[in-house]
């Protein structure tokens, strides 16, 4: 049970969103912000006296002041708040669950918000089943190669023994894909999925031009 929910129904209706390219949240994982604008300050002040909940979402181009959003963002819970000497808060949002954005609200706030679809996304509050599909060493061999054409390095030891869901939650969210494929893995439907589009991922980028990367079967 993710935060303490179990059910999509028990999510809220609207949520405040803070959209921002390139930075991706899945179900589960862990993502460290530094918040220093005014409206985002506003922002945590008010849901840290409600449920703690913001949805992360991608941008879409547009004005720079008021982009378009992607249509899948993901609902993190604020699970730890501390504040700099200079005003700025540094903050930790725990995945809960993915949703489709709906119509967005006339908010008499400086921070968007928006109407949630949580219900496709209810799988995300349960306990996932292990990730045991993944061929691992062909993840670890993609994932190799493509931290050396990068000139990136990775702590081996606890790479080879972290349980796979939670390595390629980690992954996912922490190397340096382009925005839309960062949109991919956030939207793919399952973890098996997500192993999937992240290999390919890792695959096309270490190949260049002259082999053909193959998604798993």
């Amino acid at each position: 049970m993710a935060a303490g929910y179990s059910k999509a129904i028990e999510l809220p209706q609207s949520i405040p969103v803070f959209p921002l390219d390139g930075a991706l949240l899945l179900p589960g994982g862990q993502l460290p912000l530094n918040i220093f604008e005014p409206r985002y300050l506003n922002m945590i002040d008010d849901v840290m006296a409600g449920d703690r909940l913001i949805g992360m979402v991608q941008i879409r181009g547009g004005d720079p002041e008021r982009p378009g959003l992607a249509a899948v963002g993901c609902a993190g819970k604020v699970t730890s708040f501390a504040e700099t000497s200079d005003g700025r808060y540094l903050i930790t949002l725990t995945g809960v669950c993915r949703f489709e954005l709906g119509d967005e609200l006339p908010a008499g706030t400086p921070y968007r918000q928006v109407r949630t679809r949580f219900t496709p996304f209810e799988a995300d509050l349960q306990t996932p089943e292990p990730l045991s599909a993944i061929d691992r060493p062909r993840f670890l061999k993609a994932l190799a190669r493509y931290l050396e054409q990068r000139g990136l390095g990775v702590d081996w030891d606890t790479a080879e023994q972290a349980p796979s869901d939670a390595l390629v939650t980690s992954l996912a969210m922490g190397l340096p894909f382009e925005p839309a494929e960062k949109q991919a893995l956030l939207e793919a439907p399952s973890l098996t999925d997500r192993a999937r589009v992240l290999i390919a991922l890792l695959e096309i980028d270490a190949a260049g031009d002259d082999d053909e990367p193959h998604l798993m079967q």
